[in-house]
């Protein structure tokens, strides 16, 4: 099933199509998942890179998991918490996703002809 973005994102999208194609193809269509570091990176860094705005109502963070069990959900937060407290920039962020996407492609092997919605 192919994924759902936001509003946000696919305005991004529109305006970047290389972002677009490292996030919705490359970036599943590596032969080995990556390691959690790396994905943790790759979601800050297309979080960043969309321009989503992270606080949500009464500046309470938004999608700052509720419950201290949502490790995974904590995890992702705070590196796109990270990412923004280090100044890094939607434009800077699209070019370090691009690039971190080349990098991975090198590391785990690629097959462009891999079905990105795959879930194996």
């Amino acid at each position: 099933m192919p994924t759902k973005y936001s509003p946000q994102a696919l305005a991004t999208f529109a305006k970047y199509p290389d972002f677009e194609k490292a996030v919705d193809r490359e970036s599943k269509q590596l032969l080995k998942k990556p390691t959690d570091t790396e994905s943790l990176e790759l979601y800050s860094l297309f979080k960043v890179g969309i321009d989503e705005d992270i606080k949500g109502e009464w500046g309470y963070p938004k999608g700052q998991p509720t419950f201290y069990s949502d490790i995974k959900g904590n995890r992702k937060w705070a590196a796109w918490n990270n990412q923004l407290k280090a100044g890094t920039t939607p434009e800077e962020a699209r070019e370090r996703y691009l690039a971190l996407v080349e990098t991975l492609k090198e590391k785990y092997g690629f097959d462009a002809n891999k079905d990105p919605n795959a879930t194996s």
